[in-house]
């Protein structure tokens, strides 16, 4: 697996934070969920806003900056966590994608929120050729979401 990580400055600070803020209040921002996975190491809740992709019937996760905590955490926890939004919680199962199936979802994904992620991206947009997305597809993990089952 790839081990590309991106380090947030201080505005990808602030914006999640007030994304998160609103996400807790129950304002989604253009499709975001507060992620709650319990941590590898310490077994306690740790939250990050998110962008819920849904895309052609199914719901995935991307890792703009790469293999960030909230991704190591997910692995370590064999995929499960909860989506939150507002008071609603949603426990779900996370299973990752493989790098030759990426490049459609990351395609959808700069589709829907270049704007917002685009500089995690180098230069990289929907727009872009087929070869230029798998290249790139190590680096961004992928998970589809499912609803847990009871």
């Amino acid at each position: 697996m790839d081990t590309r990580y991106v380090t947030p400055g201080a505005g990808t600070k602030v914006f999640n934070s007030a994304v998160a803020a609103l996400t807790k209040l129950g304002v989604s921002v253009c499709g975001s969920r507060v992620l709650y996975v319990k941590g590898r190491t310490s077994g306690q809740w740790r939250s990050t806003p998110v962008n819920l992709l849904s895309h052609e019937g199914s719901r995935y996760l991307v890792a703009p900056r790469g293999t960030t905590q909230w991704v190591r955490n997910l692995r370590a926890a064999d995929g499960n966590g909860e989506l939150h939004l507002g008071r609603r919680v949603e426990p779900f199962h996370a299973a990752e994608l493989d790098d030759d199936v990426k490049p459609e979802v990351l395609r959808a994904y700069l589709r829907r929120w270049k704007m917002e992620v685009g500089v995690f991206f180098d230069g990289v947009d929907a727009k872009a050729p087929e070869e230029t997305l798998r290249r790139i597809a190590p680096g961004y993990p992928v998970f589809r979401i499912e609803r847990a089952r009871d």
